[in-house]
């Protein structure tokens, strides 16, 4: 059960940063809350997150054997290990964030996708 919460968190995660790639205005919910919508060279680098983010989805859903492996049982438990220690980091930044929208909706998503990932790798 898990493993399909965090892939569906991560997909609502997903979709905020595609909306937010297109320039909406939710750049409150990302990098600080520096932004209304965020800078087009800012936006290249959400494109890289958004991919690291989708395979964080594939990892997590192979990791509970959901869908097929593309790599080892062993490998991918170690890519999702790398996954939440990386969430657990940004979690704490999350927190620490002046915005409110992503100290709000982004910290407890964050926080609950985290314990997702750790429960699979683990």
């Amino acid at each position: 059960m898990e493993v399909i919460i965090g892939a569906i968190l991560f997909g609502i995660i997903v979709v905020i940063n595609v909306l937010i790639i297109c320039g909406l205005p939710l750049g409150e919910f990302t990098m600080g809350g520096r932004y209304k919508v965020l800078p087009k060279k800012l936006r290249i680098m959400a494109v890289f997150s958004l991919f690291l983010q989708i395979f964080a989805i594939i990892i997590i859903l192979q990791t509970g054997n959901r869908i097929p492996l593309f790599f080892s049982m062993k490998t991918t438990k170690y890519i999702c290990l790398a996954y939440a220690i990386y969430l657990t980091f940004n979690c704490v930044m999350n927190f620490f964030s002046k915005s409110k929208k992503e100290k709000y909706v982004m910290g407890p998503l964050s926080i609950i996708a985290t314990i997702c990932f750790w429960i699979a790798a683990l």
